[in-house]
């Protein structure tokens, strides 16, 4: 029979860290902490196949469950002594959801289960203290109504509210025993109200109301975007963990709190995090509560009154400051921690591999490394390619005047401006239409998990620095400022009020995550700088790739961007970009409109300095490094106005008449001009264009080579092959101006001709046109439309379904079809070097900056990739990581981390 219970604590472990898996993490690492020996409230985890199962059966348990459930809950009551049900000593558990890879509040958790109207009393009984039995169960009623019985979750704050300001408190702690015990009724009023029955007495039916909620909670939406948005697979499932409760909220002597045992923004090795004396878990990350600092350095350092935990609990952050030590060691990686006091005694609730921000996991790695807890290797694995590109941007220039609005919590770095939203529904809507957002919430919820992807920055009135806004902000890698208490939101009326100003919607607002300053209108950028953790990880990760990496650049800034960056080269100047510049449009147009070779030619020679001017700029930015230059791709018409309002300028500018040239323009209109007369196909029909951009960029070429005394080396690509005369008849061109220019100049340097494979066709026949061919590069872009026979333009109408039921994992142009497209490349490559061993093959698509697709290119055996230019560090470290898999030096295991993880 199939096992899906396993039992932790009290000296039993049924698993460890290496089962999450079949435990989900949470699980996993609940077994590891109890069975070395810290203390860890008894449990047990139903595991993730049992989701898979219970989706497959219609949302059933199995009874075989059943029985293993009341075995694991038998093990609870043996070690606390306690009985689940009993009306004088009853045994309490929370049920929490427990995924492989952590999706911070995305699903459901259940806290204070097996209260009833029988037990609160037994509870007030034992404990000594109604009052707390009495939260708690006003607690477990809120939280399972909402959870398990999906009623509205703001009549019950609202009762609560209401009842505050009748008594004329202010926070939750200050409500008596009575209070809770009359709110307690109201609460159980609500439930019949809305759901029509009474709330659930009998303690076994609300904990598998409980379990089928949190398996019913990774089918939510929230969950589903949070999976789409970081590639975790819907197949997976989540675990379920029912632990023994463990009671921060008994008084001043109880507390929780969440902690890091380094800090997750920054990446310093201290102790970071908040904590909240006589609450529960809950009330910490929803804000409801001001949490304090840990550490009396971090309350000292915001000159905040209330004591940390190492002033008022000293006892307990000595322990916990051992076990923090203790764990960091164990798992060899940054620890995010949440914890209980009870009554003076340490309870460990979870650990895992905490989520940090680009910034910190560099630091983080590089430390952990540099003290010898993990080795470079590890240190090159643990961090995210992807979560580079939160580095590689400006931010917030230092001298810039910043009209200041209010200052919060620097909650997730970075900084961002955009026009005031006050709805995630509206911040998507509006990204969506193009706008730069910032999110301005109360405070966020797993609802918002949309709104808050389509935002630049996020804004919450409320919450810490271990808030959901601020935990899934940093995963994200969006600046996010947290607990700015000063603003006040009518999210219907779409305003924000602040010192006596008011931003409304479409306001531009700026954020700054590195101070929680809040700031009015747009503020000046600056670019960063990348040294230090940086610059010594890319040292590491260039060490051991095997794969080069280039840009697609075709300006001095870019070109110069990226070898700041670290490119090898360029893998892809597009020419045509230069042709569209106001200075030379003119000419480019003359020659589109030219009757004959002989006008198209004195229109070319008008154009030949300024692309030589053009080259020369870029190779003397890449002097000493390969450069790929593709020669004129699009069609015609695509430079030939289009408006009605340009022709009369155009035909003027030309010397031709308005008629003449709407009749050139409709002589060169195409039904799909991506298949058209573009490519190779202007070179055969023109081959003097393809004859002055190659004399151009050869007479570049010797002129930086005498200026330098070091040549560029000029890779000339042919686009849109699709046979092997094609490339023959364009590469005689090529050579032809080569050895002209060469005569002219007295001087050779070495060059390349070769071209780009974007058609099926020329996939399948590589290995003939690597007969005229000394180079392949992989125009994956293209080659991913006409294989699939989908329009990158038109496909986002339909690919997001696609991707969402499975017909692609992700989608093609973001990540390359491994098994459709790249297996053209593979047979393209295989071929390739069949008929020329020593061919060189790269990829110039988007692909080129995808770590996923990298892996792929590293397998066939491609030289090189080609990314955008803030790319180019995302594919160094990406091809470190896949170098180090495939020499099986490293387990490539990433920390749950670096955002998103």
């Amino acid at each position: 029979m199939t096992q899906y219970v396993y039992r932790f604590g009290g000296g039993v472990s049924d698993g460890g860290s290496g089962d999450k898996t079949l435990l989900g993490g949470k699980g996993a690492n609940l077994a590891e902490m109890a069975s070395i020996g810290l203390p860890v409230p008894p449990g047990f985890t139903i595991a993730t196949t049992m989701c898979t199962r219970y989706y497959e059966d219609g949302q059933t348990f199995p009874d075989s469950l059943r029985d293993e459930v009341a075995t694991g809950i038998a093990h609870i009551e043996g070690i606390t002594g306690k009985r689940f049900g009993d009306e004088a000593d009853p045994l309490l558990v929370s049920v929490r959801s427990g995924a492989r890879v952590s999706m911070p509040g995305m699903m459901d958790t259940v806290l204070n289960l097996g209260l009833n109207d029988a037990t609160v009393e037994g509870l007030a009984k034992v404990s000594d203290d109604p009052r707390f039995a009495w939260d708690s169960y006003r607690r477990f009623i809120q939280m399972y109504s909402d959870v398990v019985l999906e009623l509205d979750h703001g009549r019950f704050e609202e009762a609560l509210e209401i009842a505050k300001e009748d008594r004329g408190y202010y926070l939750d702690t200050d409500l008596t025993a009575d209070d809770w015990r009359a709110l307690v009724g109201q609460y159980k009023e609500i439930v019949v109200e809305l759901w029509g029955k009474p709330f659930p007495q009998d303690v076994h039916d609300q904990l598998w109301g409980a379990i089928g909620a949190v398996f019913g909670s990774w089918q939510a939406d929230r969950a589903k975007v949070y999976r789409r948005l970081n590639d975790i697979p819907g197949d997976w499932g989540t675990a379920v963990n029912v632990q023994a409760m463990v009671f921060g909220n008994m008084g001043d002597t109880s507390a929780t709190g969440v902690a890091f045992t380094r800090d997750p923004s920054k990446g310093d090795n201290a102790y970071y995090g908040e904590f909240l004396i006589n609450a529960q878990g809950e009330d910490v990350v929803a804000g409801i509560r001001t949490p304090q600092y840990l550490t009396r350095a971090a309350r000292e350092a915001a000159s905040a009154k209330p004591l940390s935990m190492e002033e008022a609990m000293p006892e307990a952050y000595a322990e916990l400051a051992a076990v923090f030590d203790r764990l960091e060691r164990h798992y060899r990686d940054m620890q995010d921690i949440e914890f209980t006091v009870q009554q003076g005694k340490l309870w460990m609730l979870q650990t895992r591999s905490g989520k940090r921000t680009a910034k910190a996991a560099l630091k983080i790695a590089v430390d952990m490394a540099e003290e010898g807890l993990i080795t470079r290797e590890e240190a090159i694995a643990r961090v995210d390619p992807q979560a580079l590109d939160q580095l590689l941007h400006p931010t917030l220039d230092p001298n810039a005047t910043r009209d200041v609005l209010t200052k919060g919590l620097p909650a997730s770095p970075g900084a961002a401006s955009g026009i005031a939203v006050f709805d995630s529904d509206t911040a998507e809507r509006r990204s969506n239409a193009g706008d730069a957002v910032i999110l301005i919430r109360t405070e966020t919820s797993p609802e918002d998990i949309h709104g808050m992807h389509a935002a630049r920055g996020i804004l919450t009135a409320r919450g810490g620095m271990t808030s959901h806004a601020a935990v899934v902000a940093r995963g994200m890698g969006r600046p996010c400022v947290s607990g700015a208490g000063s603003i006040s939101i009518d999210a219907k009326a779409g305003v924000m009020k602040v010192a006596g100003r008011e931003i409304r919607e479409g306001d531009i607002v700026t954020i700054d995550g590195a101070t929680g300053e809040v700031m009015a209108g747009a503020v000046a950028t600056v670019q960063p700088e990348l040294a230090g953790d940086f610059g010594t990880l890319m040292e590491w990760a260039d060490g051991v790739r095997r794969l080069k990496v280039r840009a697609n650049a075709e300006t001095p800034l870019d070109c110069r961007t990226a070898r700041d960056f670290g490119a090898e080269g360029i893998g892809l100047c597009r020419t045509e970009h230069m042709f569209f510049e106001q200075s030379r449009i003119t000419s480019v147009r003359q020659m589109i409109l030219a009757e004959d070779e002989a006008g198209r030619r004195a229109a070319l020679d008008k154009l030949l300095p300024e692309q030589r001017s053009d080259f020369v700029e870029i190779f003397e930015v890449m002097v000493g490094l390969p450069c790929t230059i593709r020669l004129l791709d699009p069609p015609l018409h695509e430079f030939l106005p289009h408006e009605e309002a340009e022709f009369a300028e155009v035909a003027e500018a030309a010397g031709i008449g308005v008629d003449q040239l709407k009749r050139r323009a409709g002589e060169l209109h195409e039904f799909n001009p991506m298949l058209g007369h573009r490519g190779c196909r202007l070179g055969v029909t023109y081959p003097e264009i393809y004859e002055m951009q190659a004399r151009a960029i050869f007479e570049a070429a010797v002129i930086v080579a005498e200026k330098s005394g070091e040549a560029p080396i000029p890779e000339v690509m042919i686009p849109l092959v699709a046979t092997r005369r094609e490339l023959e008849l364009m590469k005689a061109v090529v050579d032809k101006a080569a050895q002209d220019v060469f005569a002219d100049k007295g001087r050779t340097i070495e060059y390349l001709v070769g071209t780009m494979i974007e058609l099926p066709r020329a996939a399948l026949k590589a290995g003939e046109i690597a007969e005229a061919g000394e180079f392949f590069s992989f125009g994956t872009n293209d080659l991913t439309q006409t294989t699939l026979g989908v329009s990158r333009d038109d496909a986002s109408r339909f690919l997001g379904a696609y991707v969402e039921q499975g017909i692609y994992a992700r989608d093609p142009f973001v990540s390359l079809d491994v098994e459709g497209v790249g297996e053209l490349v593979e047979l393209a490559a295989e071929r390739g070097r069949k008929t020329r061993p020593d061919i060189k093959l790269g990829i110039c698509g988007e692909h080129g900056g995808d770590p996923a697709s990298i892996a792929f290119c590293e397998k066939v055996g491609l030289d090189y990739v080609s990314a955008s230019p803030y790319r180019v560090p995302i594919a160094r470290l990406a091809a470190a990581q896949v170098a180090l898999a495939r020499s099986c030096n490293v387990v490539r295991v990433r920390s749950d981390s670096s955002v998103p993880g």
